[in-house]
């Protein structure tokens, strides 16, 4: 069984590829069958089938894929590949807008069940109470929203700089912050690992 830490490997290595990419070629123009085409485009069109071959090597390695992982390949794959056909690098910017309101609207689904996706996700690592996922649950839906909510205001208003570089290493530190100033859900709504099976 593949760990959380290598799988985290898996869904970095397309990012930093991208960032790469587009650091080295964001200056220069590439043309071919007679159109121009931006470093960010090139960048777009290394980032796709680097995020199909992390995908499938996932799956070669750990024997499986999540939903999740399928949606985003493929919302990647639709979103990057109108931004190559179109010649828009707009498309490809708005990718992670979807992938925050799927992520939510997922959420939500799940708590209208009666379940949290997080918990699902997330219980080995983090044992909390049904209380405790019920609120961090609800939480981290608002906080994708927000995340959808902040990429709109960034690609629209700033520079393609400012938001490869929000992409790349601000959502990540977003994410850190998120789940620290939380802290008080994993003090409060702590389930000790046996408690379930005393309870039993």
């Amino acid at each position: 069984m593949m760990s959380k830490n290598k799988k985290a490997i898996f869904d970095l290595v397309p990012v930093i590829l991208f960032f790469a990419a587009y650091m080295a070629l964001k200056d220069r123009v590439f043309e071919f069958a007679g159109n121009e085409y931006s470093g960010f485009i090139v960048a777009t069109a290394i980032f796709i089938p680097a995020l199909l071959i992390s995908t499938f090597w996932y799956w070669r390695l750990s024997g499986k894929v999540s939903r999740m992982q399928i949606s985003v390949a493929v919302i990647a794959v639709v979103f990057g590949g109108m931004s190559l056909w179109f010649n828009d690098e707009r498309f490809f910017k708005i990718k992670p807008t979807i992938i925050y309101l799927l992520m939510a609207g997922i959420l939500v689904a799940g708590m209208i069940r009666g379940k949290s996706g997080l918990q699902f996700v997330m219980e080995e690592a983090l044992p909390l109470t049904t209380r405790g996922w019920n609120l961090l649950t609800w939480r981290m839906i608002l906080f994708f929203v927000a995340l959808a909510a902040l990429n709109e205001v960034i690609w629209r208003t700033m520079s393609t700089d400012a938001w490869v570089n929000f992409k790349t290493f601000g959502i990540f530190i977003l994410f850190f912050l998120f789940f620290f100033l939380n802290r008080d859900i994993y003090t409060r709504h702590y389930r000790p690992a046996d408690a379930e099976s005393e309870a039993s």
